[in-house]
């Protein structure tokens, strides 16, 4: 069974830096596409950010991009999300989720900001961001 299990999440200032993390259980975590995404109350679902553990390669939404680094410990089935200088506009659940044996395609539709729901079929529970200003 695949899980995913997500920690890290908190509630900090405007300008603070939170580091969340993505651990896989039940699949390989090799060659697949690991990514975050956040919902905030009432708004739709955004892709965030993604990695293809195949070679490492990071895919960013253009909102994110200079402010949040995914980055991935392979040993321990694990990636991170560093977020720096947070914003009020970041608070919202962050999801990881995995497009398994489908390359980096899931990865690099975050990126182009074309991704489907469809393109990943496992999802954590979500940790909390809440950002005041």
């Amino acid at each position: 069974q695949v899980q995913l299990l997500e920690s890290g999440g908190g509630s900090v200032q405007a300008g603070d830096s939170l580091r969340l993390s993505c651990t896989l259980s039940g699949y390989s975590y090799n060659r697949n596409c690991f990514a975050w995404f956040r919902q905030a109350p009432g708004k739709d679902r955004e892709g965030v950010a993604g990695i293809y553990t195949g070679t490492s390669r990071t895919y960013y939404a253009a909102f994110v991009k200079g402010r949040f680094a995914i980055s991935q410990e392979y040993r321990k089935n694990t990636m991170y999300m560093q977020m720096t200088n947070l914003k009020p506009e970041d608070t919202a659940m962050y999801y990881c989720a995995a497009a398994l044996d489908s390359g980096p395609k899931g990865c690099a539709a975050i990126e182009r900001g074309t991704w489907s729901r469809g393109d990943f079929g496992a999802w954590g529970q979500g940790t909390q961001v809440t950002v005041s200003s």
